[in-house]
C-alpha cells in the first residue's frame, strides 16, 4: 500500500480524495495555484505544494509541475479527480515513467476510448451494443449525404475528439445536413485542433443511463448497476439517480454483464463508466469515461461501497474487496450539482461566500469545498458543491432531497438552488419521466424568471 499520494486536482473531488486516503492511514499533498492558497483541500491535506499561477493550464494542467511537487513530497501514487488531467494518456505515460502510480487506467486505455471512433469500434468487437452510423470518420459532405440516406434521419454529428458538446450538431433532415457538417467540423477545429467528425443516427426520445463498471486490471470487472443522467442542460447533466427509475432488473444484469465482460476483456484497471443513449428498451454506446465521475456518490449510496477507496487499493496491487455478487442494491440515491451560477442565464458567478451551511441528517452527503468566507476563484468550473441523499425508495429520496435543499445556506454569490427546487415541484421529474431533451424543452418555459 501506498505511503503517501498526491491529489491532482481542488475542491471538492480532491477533498473527496483526502478523505478516503486519511481512513486508510494514507498520506496526501495538495496541490495548488495562487488563486487556492485558502481552498480547504490545501487545509485538509498532509502536505500542499504551490504549482503556478490561477490559470489552469500554468498550474492544474502543469505536468512537469505536478510531477516535480511528487519529487520534493516523496509521493508514490497521483490520483487524478476528474477533469484536468484525469484522462491524458500524455500524462499517465509520463507518471509511469518517473517511477510512479497512476490511480486509474493505463494510457493505452484512456487513448483508445478517448477517441470516439477508436471507441466504438473496441466498444463493438468487445459485444457492447452501439447507435448505427458511420465506422469511422466521414471525410465530406457527400460522403455525409450518402451515409445518412442509409441510416435514416434524424441524424448528430460530432468531433471525434468532441467533449461538454462541443462539435455536435443535429440535422433533423437531408435540408439540414450539409450545414450541420460544416458547422460540427468548423467548432472542431477551434474547440479541440482536431475536425474530424462521425455521424450517428440521432435517437429523439432517450434516456443518458451509465453503467459504473470496475476493474482488477488482471481480467477481473465488476458492474455497480447504473446512473439515469438524463436531465442535462446543453450536454451537462445536473441531476443524477440511482438505480434509474425506468431500468428494470432485467435490463440491469443484462446490460451491466455486457460492459462487466468488455472491461475484464481488455484488463481494464479502476473506475470508468460506459455510457449510453437508452431508448424503447435498447441500449447504444456512446462514449466511456476513464476516470471517476461527478456522479459516483450515487453508486456509493446505493451498494454501500466507496470507490476511491477502491481505486487506490486496485492501483496498489490489492485485489478488489467485491465481488459482483456482494454488489446488491439498496435504496435509491440522488444527486444535484450546486453551481455559482445566475439563473436563469447559467451565468458563472464567482465571488465570497459570507455564510455556508450544509444540510444534514439521515441519509444526507455534501460534497464541497465551501467555508465561511471563502472566496470561488473566477478561473475554474462554476460546481461548487454536489448534494447527495438516500432514502429507501425514491419517494423518500426525493423527499429527503427536498428538506436538505431547504435546510442548505449559501449566501453571498447565486447558485443554481433555486432550479432544483422548482424541478422537484414538476410532475415528470416526481414520476421519472423524463429524457435527455426534457430539462431545456422545460427551461425554454421561462420557469425560473
Amino acid at each position: 500500500m501506498f505511503d503517501k499520494i498526491l491529489i491532482a486536482n481542488r475542491g471538492e473531488i480532491a477533498l473527496r480524495v483526502i478523505r478516503a486516503a486519511r481512513e486508510m492511514g494514507i498520506r496526501t499533498v495538495a496541490v495548488h495555484s495562487t488563486a487556492d492558497t485558502d481552498a480547504m483541500h490545501v487545509r485538509m491535506a498532509d502536505e500542499s505544494v504551490c504549482i503556478g499561477p490561477p490559470p489552469g493550464t500554468d498550474s492544474y494542467l502543469s505536468i512537469p509541475s505536478i510531477i516535480a511537487a511528487c519529487e520534493v513530497t516523496g509521493a508514490q501514487a497521483i490520483h487524478p479527480g476528474y477533469g484536468f488531467l484525469s484522462e491524458n494518456a500524455n500524462f499517465v505515460q509520463i507518471v509511469e515513467d518517473h517511477d510512479l502510480t497512476f490511480i486509474g487506467p493505463t494510457a493505452e486505455h484512456i487513448r483508445i476510448m478517448g477517441d470516439k471512433i477508436t471507441a466504438k469500434d473496441t466498444m463493438k468487437d468487445l459485444g457492447v451494443p452501439c447507435v448505427p452510423g458511420s465506422d469511422g470518420g466521414v471525410p465530406d459532405v457527400e460522403s455525409a449525404k450518402a451515409l445518412c440516406a442509409e441510416i435514416g434521419y434524424p441524424v448528430i454529428v460530432k468531433a471525434t475528439a468532441g467533449g461538454g458538446g462541443r462539435g455536435m450538431k443535429v440535422a433533423m433532415s437531408a435540408a439540414e445536413i450539409e450545414s450541420a457538417f460544416r458547422t460540427a467540423r468548423t467548432e472542431a477545429k477551434a474547440a479541440f485542433g482536431n475536425d474530424e467528425v462521425y455521424i450517428e443516427k440521432y435517437l429523439t426520445t432517450p434516456r443518458h443511463i451509465e453503467i459504473q463498471v470496475f476493474g482488477d486490471g488482471k481480467g477481473g470487472a465488476v458492474h455497480l448497476g447504473e446512473r439515469d443522467c438524463s436531465l442535462q442542460r446543453r450536454h451537462q447533466k445536473v441531476f443524477e439517480e440511482a438505480p434509474g427509475p425506468c431500468i428494470s432488473q432485467e435490463e440491469r444484469d443484462r446490460i451491466g454483464k455486457i460492459c462487466a465482460d468488455a472491461v475484464a476483456r481488455i484488463n481494464y484497471t479502476g473506475a470508468g463508466t460506459i455510457e449510453f443513449l437508452y431508448e424503447k428498451g435498447e441500449f447504444y454506446f456512446i462514449e466511456m469515461n476513464t476516470r471517476l465521475q461527478v456522479e459516483h456518490p450515487v453508486t456509493e449510496a446505493i451498494f454501500g461501497v466507496d470507490l476511491v477507496r477502491e481505486q487506490i487499493r486496485v492501483a496498489s496491487g490489492l485485489p478488489m474487496s467485491f465481488t459482483q455478487d456482494d454488489l446488491t442494491i439498496n435504496g435509491h440515491s440522488i444527486e444535484v450539482r450546486i453551481n455559482a451560477e445566475k439563473l436563469p442565464e447559467f451565468s458563472p458567478r464567482p465571488g465570497r461566500i459570507t455564510q455556508f451551511h450544509a444540510p444534514g441528517g439521515l441519509g444526507v452527503r455534501m460534497d464541497s469545498a465551501l467555508y465561511d468566507g471563502y472566496n470561488i476563484p473566477p478561473y475554474y468550473d462554476s460546481l461548487i458543491a454536489k448534494l447527495i441523499v438516500h432514502g429507501r425508495d425514491r419517494p423518500e429520496a426525493l423527499a429527503r432531497l427536498h428538506r436538505a435543499l431547504g435546510e442548505l445556506i449559501v449566501d453571498g454569490v447565486e447558485t443554481t438552488v433555486p432550479l432544483f427546487h422548482a424541478l422537484l415541484e414538476e410532475e415528470a421529474v416526481l414520476t421519472g419521466e423524463y429524457n435527455i431533451h426534457w430539462l431545456e424543452k422545460w427551461l425554454e418555459t421561462d420557469p425560473l424568471t
